[in-house]
């Protein structure tokens, strides 16, 4: 039998914050009277205005407890019900107008209870109303329910006083069974949602970042919800406990519960028809449309969920686009695409700078006895149509899935590679560096569009997005060593048959190949090669087109180091060889990096971070978004001197002890390299134009040209090539001084 509880109607609107919650010598209204900072002076109603009030159909229990401001205006009250302690600003005789919904300023055929209102504000039908603060010129219109509890959390992961620990919200990232759960709160960013899902072996630091959590919100009961300046809410059913930045629209919203709505002037946000959303925090900027479901999630500043997507149990980047499909217990880092029905993520840490194909399947568990599987995928993951894939599996950088059912685990630890699995030959296939042979278009253009697609306005964190950057260039490192690995095995089988899988130690291996690849690429290249480690099962994993891959990768290597040494150039303005090498990093240790959402930052660094969390030095998350900001004002020299130090490791070269006729080789190699980039950028686009099954959809060329645009006209092709003028330019300035 559900329980009715019976109170007198005197007592409606009142007694808010329990009494044994209360402070000594505080009244119910302490919290809301800090929070309510519109700066209006109330004052009791004159009868001359309580009788306008009541001949408008007004009622209240005692109106004493209706205070207005001075350019209160009673005409423009009608057909109310008012209970509890209510404010009201100015009203002035005006209509509102937003999309085209108009309404004139006022508050009319709503029930109110114990709320504040700023300066003409524009209330409706607002069947219920209580415990909110509203803004200046707010329009609430057509809108069943907005309550605010003594208990409310708005979204964030914390306890209020007399609360159990039962009932705190966690989200359950990366892994189904809740071994990464973090707590959600206001403001996290990707690095701290990856900081706390990692690590879980260091119980103090554990403790500690819910210890940060829990101190950056106050656990007194009490707070009001808020709804910011010309904030517009219309045809919403029920918004519970939820607070509401300035500058919001929320239209047609089924279900709105236990939230953060950031929004601001520069970055609005919205919410559509048919939304439910529950336990979450929304950024600003962000677009929630067309029967969304989310529960227990963040999205960050600026992305999207639409048509009926689901996310649940995750964390959703900036800048990044859900639609119509289902994301559950996920990480996902800023730039993701995911735009198919029929795409499911499940327990994956994906790095940025994603995309999910249709019929993509991330996520099986079947595999395991327990759902604790996970997958990680570097920045540039791409599984394409119809892909199924297991857990565990994890995937380098810029790692693209062709169509297909991979029956196994897989582990791929080369950047830039197409994968893909010959049913007929039962084996996986690898290409290495793909990406740069066979589409530099899509590369390059994806590395431009993330760039010009970042809409943040808060870049605490520095993203980076070209594809040449620590992390890729380490994978490069590794990948040139595992190819020397796998080409020495592949050569010392051939020379071996009667005794294939001789024996030899890694480095004899390395040194085979390395020579083999080298000084013989003919021979290299008639090698059947096959990886080992990289597929949970006994078939062949079989790796192409490794000679150009190892080529490539050692001059991408190079082109990198002499990129970040021409921005050396030009920002500390050099003009000799002798100040050059003096501005070069002595100090080249090869450092490993970490991916710390989007941030790449020296795993050296974010070491002493968690030691001083350890030792109480660092005690805020503000102080971890400090250390995120240091690390960007350093990440350029950081950056070089890590550019150098792979520069040094891959071909032996030390720029500080070289030779002008070196630096010059370098920085001819480097341009060759940049041209062929941009050639090939050109190129790989022009198949499109060029396959007969692109042009056979079209009646001529003419309107091939009318539908996808001239080839010619191609901005970004036109702009990769002034580009290349510039960097050709720049390097010839720079060899005229050596």
């Amino acid at each position: 039998m559900n329980e009715i509880k019976k109170s007198p109607i005197t007592s409606l609107g009142y007694h808010f914050i329990d009494s044994r919650y209360l402070p000594k010598g505080a009244d119910e209204y302490y919290l809301r009277n800090i929070q309510n900072r519109s700066g209006i002076g109330y004052r009791r109603l004159t009868a001359y205005e309580i009788e306008v009030l009541v001949r408008n159909r007004n009622t209240s229990a005692n109106w004493n407890d209706i205070l207005v401001s001075d350019a209160f205006t009673p005409e423009l009250v009608q057909n109310c019900k008012f209970f509890g302690l209510v404010r009201i600003g100015k009203l002035d005789p005006l209509y509102l107008e937003f999309h085209d919904l108009r309404r004139p300023v006022g508050l009319y055929n709503s029930t109110i209870i114990s709320c504040d209102f700023g300066d003409n504000v524009c209330i409706d039908n607002t069947n219920y109303l209580s415990h909110y603060i509203i803004g200046n010129e707010v329009m609430i219109v057509n809108t069943n329910e907005l309550t605010t509890t003594d208990h409310a959390k708005f979204g964030n992961g914390i306890l209020k006083e007399g609360e159990d620990e039962s009932i705190r919200i966690w989200l359950e990232v990366c892994n189904e069974n809740g071994g990464r759960s973090i707590i959600p709160f206001d403001k996290m960013l990707p690095g701290d949602a990856w900081l706390w899902s990692r690590f879980r072996d260091d119980e103090v630091l554990q403790e500690k970042l819910k210890e940060f959590t829990a101190s950056a919100f106050d656990a007194r009961r009490g707070y009001y919800g808020k709804v910011g300046d010309r904030t517009v809410i219309k045809n919403c059913k029920i918004i519970k406990d939820v607070w509401i930045g300035s500058d919001a629209y929320l239209k047609g919203a089924n279900k709105l519960k236990n939230l953060t709505i950031n929004s601001s002037p520069e970055a609005k946000s919205q919410i559509g028809e048919g939304c439910e959303m529950v336990n979450g925090i929304v950024g600003v900027g962000c677009r929630v449309f067309y029967g969304v479901k989310a529960v227990r999630f963040i999205m960050a500043s600026h992305s999207q969920l639409k048509y009926g997507a689901r996310l649940i149990n995750s964390y959703l980047g900036n800048n990044a686009t859900i639609s119509c499909c289902e994301v559950l217990n996920s990480l996902i880092f800023p730039a993701h695409e995911q735009h198919h029905n029929n795409s499911f993520l499940c327990a994956a840490l994906v790095m940025g700078q994603s995309n999910m194909a249709a019929g993509a399947t991330i996520g099986s568990n079947h595999n395991s006895r327990s759902p604790d599987g996970e997958i990680i995928a570097g920045r540039g993951f791409w599984p394409g149509l119809c892909v199924s894939l297991k857990h565990n599996s994890r995937f380098a950088s810029f790692s693209i899935l062709a169509k297909g059912d991979y029956p196994a685990e897989l582990d791929i630890p080369v950047p830039f590679s197409l994968i893909s699995n010959d049913v007929s030959k039962d084996e996986l296939i690898v290409m290495p560096a793909y990406w740069f042979l066979h589409n530099m278009y899509a590369l390059a253009r994806n590395a431009w569009k993330y760039i010009d697609r970042d809409k943040r306005t808060d870049k605490t964190q520095h993203l980076e997005f070209n594809f040449l950057a620590p992390d890729s260039v380490n994978e490069m490192l590794r990948a040139i060593r595992l190819l020397e690995k796998f080409t020495g095995q592949a050569y010392a089988d051939q020379q071996s048959p009667a005794r294939p899988g001789k024996k030899r130690t890694s480095d004899e291996y390395i040194a085979i190949g390395a020579d083999l690849l080298a000084n013989n690429p003919e021979k290299a290249g008639q090698l059947e090669i096959f990886a080992f480690g990289w597929e949970n099962s006994d078939r062949k994993v079989r790796l192409i087109k490794v000679v150009q891959a190892w080529t490539l990768f050692r001059e991408l290597i190079v082109h990198h180091a002499v990129n970040q040494l021409v921005h050396l150039i030009k920002e500390k303005e050099i003009d000799s060889f002798e100040s050059l090498q003096q501005a070069i990093p002595s100090n080249l240790t090869l450092a490993d990096w970490a991916n710390a959402g989007g941030q790449l930052i020296r795993e050296s660094e974010l070491q002493k971070l968690i030691d001083q969390v350890h030792n109480g030095r660092v005690k805020s998350w503000d102080q971890i978004h400090q250390f995120y900001r240091q690390q960007n004002e350093q990440y350029a020299a950081d950056k070089l001197q890590h550019a150098l130090a792979a520069l040094k490791e891959s071909a032996g070269i030390s720029l500080r002890r070289s030779k002008p006729a070196t630096l010059k080789d370098l920085l001819e190699q480097s341009l060759r390299t940049k041209e062929w980039m941009t050639k090939e950028i050109y190129t790989t686009r022009a198949k499109d134009y060029s396959n007969p099954f692109r042009q056979m959809v079209y009646d001529s060329p003419e309107e091939m040209d009318a539908v996808i645009g001239k080839l010619k006209e191609n901005s970004f092709i036109r702009q990769e090539k002034e580009t290349l003028r510039k960097y050709r330019k720049e390097i010839e300035e720079i060899i005229s001084f050596l």
